[in-house]
């Protein structure tokens, strides 16, 4: 009986237990949850304009957008655990998926994607414990993580920092300006092909109109061709009926049928070459407006495809130098352009990574520019090594990182024919990438430039391998552009 009585009692003291882990499991999820709300914020003194940069701070495990004025958003992450950390360098978003679901982490749900690697480094929803604690992507909070999967285009800069940085307004001979007749020349070539495409579709309605004038006029010439057909065989008849073994009568009867069925046919032979000669004009504009259609509708797919062609030359164009490689390589949605030697100065010294990015002035003359540099374990060349609370020749980060900016800059020498050709392309969003390191084996057919600070911890990418290239298409849709993907479950590595 007291055995009984000792199991009755382990078995209440274990159900206990678990009802106070139940509870102490929902006030924990609770207090997470309202630390995430707490966490995020959002520019309440001004308009939010469109996001053109996030910075990731492996340091604070906080994400930052901007936009062209300054930040819009902030949030609290939780980026990779030890040996699985989130890789510091510059990335892209290359893929955005609203339902994905891992398929090597036991079907892990990782709602509002936002690929940076084809390996499987990617923004997305889920829980934050306030440390990092993924297998190498960035969590956000649920809630922000749809809002800004709603923001970005395909091809935002995304910059993972092991310390805090921000963009930085800067000014330098080097910076790439626009030439002035690149953006006039691309909305000319749009309003023609809005031109070519109203003239094509008003040919098309005019050889339409012209065709059923013919067919409403073909309708009576029908019915007289129709009325022929039969006195035809009525004459065919009586001709029959006169040659015909029968009564002199019959015969007579037959030949007075013969004559009127000529007479009839005669008469509408006539009407028929009249109404035909009338109808002729009308078929020669048919065959006229068709041909004019044809004309139109070639007109506007050139136009179309010249107006294409000018937007996405203005699409924005990636410049990245690398020092490790001693090359300058230019992408453009995400396709490579160029790729050709260029001339660093004093190449043996290490020049740091910066980040440079074009936006369009207030007045819409030329470009103004930001940069941001990655501070990580290695010094940088100009200047010592320092984190967040580094000092700069006037005591303050900015200038430190500004003044190395501008040193990087003053040590890069293109030929003025690239120089030229580059100021084509530029355009808002547009961006320059100086580093010491050479273009990661992530940047591949898909990509923009992914480039990874080798002196950092790269557990969460060196943990996942890379997949091999794969082939999509990138297509405007609206004002924004979408990555066509392969069949289901193609590009699901992770």
């Amino acid at each position: 009986m007291r055995r009984f009585k000792g199991v009755s009692f382990q078995l209440a003291r274990t159900a206990v237990a678990s009802l106070a882990l139940l509870i102490a499991a929902e006030d924990l999820a609770a207090a997470g949850s309202s630390r995430n709300e707490r966490s995020i914020e959002s520019v309440a003194t001004r308009t939010a304009g469109e996001p053109i940069m996030a910075i990731v701070s492996l340091r604070s495990q906080r994400i930052t957008v901007y936009d062209a004025d300054g930040w819009i958003l902030r949030a609290a992450v939780s980026s990779g655990q030890t040996g699985r950390e989130t890789p510091a360098g510059i990335f892209s978003i290359i893929q955005k998926d609203a339902e994905h679901h891992s398929n090597l982490y036991d079907d892990a749900y990782m709602p509002h994607m936002q690929r940076l690697t084809w390996s499987g480094i990617a923004l997305h929803g889920g829980l934050l414990p306030g440390h990092p604690a993924s297998h190498g992507c960035v969590r956000l909070p649920f809630d922000f993580a749809a809002h800004l999967f709603d923001l970005t285009k395909l091809g935002m800069r995304v910059i993972v920092a092991p310390s805090d940085v921000a963009p930085a307004a800067i000014e330098h001979p080097a910076l790439f300006q626009p030439k002035p007749d690149g953006r006039e020349a691309a909305a000319a070539r749009v309003a023609q092909a809005g031109e070519a495409t109203k003239k094509a579709d008003q040919a098309r309605l005019a050889a339409l109109a012209a065709w059923r004038e013919v067919a409403q006029a073909t309708i009576p010439l029908r019915r007289m061709q129709n009325l022929k057909l039969r006195e035809e065989r009525q004459l065919a008849d009586a001709e029959q009926a006169a040659t015909s073994p029968d009564s002199t009568e019959a015969k007579g009867l037959a030949e007075e049928a013969k004559v009127r069925a000529t007479a009839k046919v005669a008469e509408l032979e006539a009407q028929l070459a009249a109404a035909e000669a009338e109808l002729q004009p009308k078929r020669n504009a048919v065959v006229a407006a068709r041909a004019e259609a044809a004309a139109a509708e070639a007109a506007r797919v050139a136009a179309v495809e010249a107006a294409g062609n000018a937007e996405h030359a203005l699409e924005p164009v990636s410049v990245f130098i690398s020092r490790d490689t001693q090359r300058l390589y230019v992408r453009q949605a995400f396709q490579p352009i160029l790729d050709i030697p260029v001339t660093i100065r004093d190449s043996e010294t290490p020049i740091g990574t910066h980040v440079f990015t074009a936006v369009e002035r207030a007045d819409k003359r030329g470009m103004q520019w930001s940069v941001v540099s990655l501070v990580g374990s290695s010094n940088i060349g100009t200047a010592e090594t320092y984190g967040s609370t580094h000092k700069g020749p006037e005591g303050h980060a900015e200038e430190m990182d500004l003044f190395n900016a501008k040193a990087a800059l003053d040590r890069i020498v293109i030929p003025e024919d690239t120089v030229d050709r580059i100021r084509e392309m530029v355009s808002p969003r547009s961006s320059l990438i100086i580093s010491d390191e050479g273009p990661s084996s992530e940047t591949s057919r898909g990509t923009e430039f992914v480039i990874i600070m080798s002196g950092e911890p790269q557990g969460g990418l060196a943990n996942r391998r890379h997949r091999r290239e794969i082939g999509v298409r990138y297509e405007p849709r609206g004002d924004r552009y979408y990555w066509r993907s392969p069949p289901s479950g193609f590009y699901s590595t992770w």
